[in-house]
This record gives structure tokens, sequence and C-alpha cells, in this order.
């Protein structure tokens, strides 16, 4: 057995983790605020824009933490497998804008935002990354 296919299994296990970090607590988060009664039920439109405000800035810090996660789980090339989870971020970002926005469960900017900053969250996960690994 090749040392080749271990590492592509490493690799294909540092993205699905970064993204289960970003997943799994923006989930359990939605969940809480719901309980809370900060958002309205699940499946009522939410339209208060303090709500989506919100949650975009605690997606934004779990989106950049799973992709440090990514980048320190790497076995090899961190950044590279970081890049990967935010194009697949950025291509879930945009597959969900298109499919919501025609919902109407919120405003349509929120979405947009989601997609639109997958890609500076990864930069600044990357700098978080260079600078923690360069001490």
């Amino acid at each position: 057995m090749t040392a080749e296919p271990r590492r592509l299994g490493r690799s294909i296990g540092a993205v699905v983790a970064g993204l289960l970090v970003v997943v799994v607590l923006s989930l359990a988060t939605d969940q809480l605020l719901h309980v809370l009664n900060v958002y309205p039920p699940w499946g009522q439109p939410m339209y208060d824009t303090g709500d989506n405000v919100l949650a975009l800035s605690y997606r934004l810090v779990y989106t950049v933490l799973g992709y440090y996660v990514t980048a320190k789980l790497a076995p090899y090339l961190p950044m590279r497998h970081l890049w990967i989870l935010a194009a697949i971020g950025l291509v879930l970002g945009v597959v969900g804008a298109v499919s919501t926005i025609p919902m109407k469960m919120g405003p349509a900017w929120y979405p947009i935002a989601i997609a639109a900053t997958a890609l500076p969250c990864a930069w600044v996960a990357a700098a978080i990354y260079r600078a923690r690994t360069a001490k």
C-alpha cells in the first residue's frame, strides 16, 4: 500500500472537517437563537435586518474557523486545502443564493453576502494560519 491513498484520505478529511465546523456551528447557533425566540420560528421568513446581520456575523466567524481547521488538519500544502474549501463554500453559497432568493424567506442581500464572503473569509483564515505557524 502506498502513501498516496492515505494522504488523499487525509486531505479529503481535512476539507470535510472544515466544512462540518462551519455547518454544525452555524446550524447549532441558528437553533439556539430560534429556541431563545431571537429568530422567528423555523420556516417563517426572517426579514429583520438585525437578525440577518447577526446570522451573517457568526457565520463569518465560523467560516474563518472552518477554513483554519482545514489548513491545520491538511497533511501537506495547507493553503491549497483551505482554498479548495473556499471554492466549495463559494459554489455552495451561490447555489444557496440562487435557490433561496425566489423563496422570499428573507432579504436577498443575505444569501448573496454568504456567497460573496466565502473568499474573503479564506483570505482571513490564511492570514491567521500563516501568522500562527510562523512562530
